[in-house]
């Protein structure tokens, strides 16, 4: 066991680490985890998933199919 297994963490932002947020979900609660996890407001991420599938020619659908199925 590691230092930082012991002090109960590492240094991520919520202290508990990626969860999908489905009390606050629209589909599958990925933006609304990423949000919450990063300390941010669920719109932004939601309106940067949306810019960044247009512009990706939906690449990130398919990152956001994967986060959805494997977290939690």
């Amino acid at each position: 066991m590691s230092a930082v297994d012991r002090m109960g963490g590492g240094n991520t932002p919520s202290g508990g680490g990626f969860r999908l947020d489905k009390g606050n979900a629209r589909f599958m609660g990925v933006c609304s985890g990423i949000a919450k996890y990063l300390g941010w407001d669920v719109t932004l991420v939601r309106i940067a998933f949306a810019l960044g599938t247009v512009f990706g020619f939906g690449s990130l659908l398919v990152i956001y199919l994967a986060i959805g199925l494997i977290a939690d």
